[in-house]
């Protein structure tokens, strides 16, 4: 369906000097494929899905989208527009429109569909989307994740063979990035080609028929979710998707800042999106620091998010110890509040790690 040979694009800064953001990108794209496109940021692939739809044409290169080459001197953009909707990390809706008119607009003005027509189609999207009680209000009375739907229902309005997703939930409070996801699933299940630009790694995996590693502006590696996941090829492939974020307090004396730990797991659980898993993370360093362990100084707490598997844990470290601190009594407290109880010596010391 898209045939892609020899893409680069090379961006001149005000200095006048090169940045060259993607470098001879070379794929083909079946029909009804569903592509997520990772890797860290800053290795093209946002630039990868604008250079797609010609809103960055490329440097050189070319993009055939059945079988016609689009980045063809005089190529009618608005053909292509038709073919291949983009759904943005900033929604872009019109704000001075209402639901209904944002969704209606393309489809009278460029697809020439009758008024009554396109009211039909825009609230069946709306339905499909769950947006449907919100079609005469303004994008201003509305959540991120309402935006983001209303934007996937225009993007769908014009009857696409292809939809681009640049990041759709990442200007999203991580509240409302489990609203969108869900949309993309269902439409993920009902044939449409999709490519979609994600941080989400458990989601990508999920709703994948295929992925694309991105770094360093080439596509380093393509392959099903599980060769991705469990069978990658290169390195920086393998550091990528095994990435786990952490947490980390050095506790030295009693006279710790509680509150400033207390405040780090309330941002940390909202930056990846594990805020269902927040108060218990609060409830066992309370009673770690200040009850089981409170005659423990020095002692590391550590909390860790594995993204691909979505584990969370709460780690508790003690240099210099051979075995366990915990009483029985707590012990068999803390198994009726963890997924998991791990009790581990470690070549420094010991190790309690809850299992959230």
């Amino acid at each position: 369906m898209i045939r892609i040979r020899h893409l680069s694009k090379t961006f001149q800064d005000p200095d006048g000097s090169l940045l060259t953001v993607l470098k001879d990108v070379n794929c083909d794209i079946q029909k009804g494929e569903v592509i997520s496109i990772i890797g860290p940021s800053g290795t093209g692939k946002s630039t990868f899905l604008r250079a797609l739809n010609m809103l960055e044409p490329p440097t050189s290169g070319e993009i055939l989208v059945d079988g016609e080459n689009i980045t063809a001197p005089g190529y009618p953009l608005h053909k292509l527009r038709q073919k291949m909707g983009m759904v943005f990390q900033s929604f872009n809706l019109f704000e001075h429109m209402t639901v209904l008119e944002n969704i209606i607009y393309a489809p009278t003005e460029l697809l020439h569909l009758s008024r009554e027509q396109a009211v039909a189609e825009a609230m069946e999207l709306l339905k499909k989307v769950g947006m449907a009680q919100k079609a005469d209000v303004y994008p201003a009375s509305l959540s991120g994740g309402q935006k983001q739907r209303v934007a996937i229902a225009r993007s769908l309005a014009m009857h696409p063979q292809v939809i681009l997703f640049d990041e759709p939930t990442s200007a999203l409070d991580p509240t409302m990035v489990g609203e969108v996801l869900s949309v993309i699933r269902q439409l993920a299940k009902s044939g449409l080609t999709m490519l979609i630009v994600t941080h989400e790694m458990r989601f990508a995996r999920d709703v994948s028929s295929r992925i694309f590693f991105m770094n360093e502006g080439v596509i380093y590696e393509d392959g099903t979710p599980e060769q991705i996941f469990e069978h990658p090829v290169h390195s920086a492939t393998k550091a990528f998707v095994n990435r786990i974020q952490k947490l980390v307090y050095e506790i030295d004396s009693d006279e710790f800042d509680y509150l400033q730990i207390h405040t780090g797991i309330n941002r940390f659980c909202i930056k990846y999106n594990i805020t269902d898993k927040q108060d218990l993370a609060y409830s066992l360093t309370k009673q770690m620091l200040f009850e089981y362990m409170r005659d423990i100084r020095p002692l590391t707490v550590r909390m860790t998010h594995a993204e691909l598997s979505g584990e969370t844990a709460m780690d508790y470290m003690v240099e210099n110890m051979t075995a366990s601190p915990l009483a029985e009594e707590a012990r068999k407290k803390l198994k009726t509040q963890v997924a998991e109880l791990i009790e581990e010596p470690t070549t420094r010391g010991f190790r309690i790690k809850l299992i959230l």
